[in-house]
């Protein structure tokens, strides 16, 4: 399938994206994570342990694989803000400003609507400056930095101004 983003005109040639089924999709999902966020790499079996409680798919280039997304199912949050999903896109740097993290955002929050997602939020790594780029072009604010307990990477949790949705 031929995926389109709004940001571009015109379908980004070649790209597919698709839920991961089985462990060899599993293993590229993590691949991808893993070269993204290293401070959160991950074994395969942590990888099978999040398949199993959110929405995992793998955006390919031709048979290239050259991103991932996570889409978190929506749950009330503790300040009682409503069905709020978390989607995450990650594409590898030698693919990026192609269209292809917007594919795969778009299809995300698809799916977290789908799934009764009032609000959208997204979390990146402060030290991916692209990332943060991506997320606020798309109209997300800072909620919160921290640091997780025994670690030293900063993490950035962000939501989406809801007339960005």
């Amino acid at each position: 399938m031929t995926v389109r983003s709004t940001t571009q005109s015109e379908p980004i040639a070649g790209l597919r994206v698709e839920p991961v089924v089985g462990e060899t999709m599993l293993e590229q999902w993590r691949r991808v994570h893993n070269v993204i966020v290293p401070p959160a790499a991950m074994s395969l079996d942590e990888a099978r342990e999040r398949a199993a409680r959110y929405r995992l798919e793998n955006a390919y280039l031709g048979d290239v694989l050259v991103g991932c997304s996570t889409v978190r199912p929506p749950a009330t949050a503790e300040d009682g803000t409503a069905n709020a999903a978390t989607v995450i896109a990650r594409v590898l740097p030698a693919h990026r400003r192609r269209g292809i993290g917007t594919a795969l955002y778009e299809r995300g929050v698809a799916h977290a609507r789908v799934l009764g997602a009032e609000v959208i939020d997204t979390v990146v790594l402060a030290a991916n400056a692209d990332g943060l780029r991506f997320a606020e072009a798309r109209g997300f604010t800072e909620v919160e930095r921290y640091v997780l307990p025994g670690e030293s990477d900063e993490w950035v949790d962000l939501r989406q101004a809801h007339d960005s949705q």
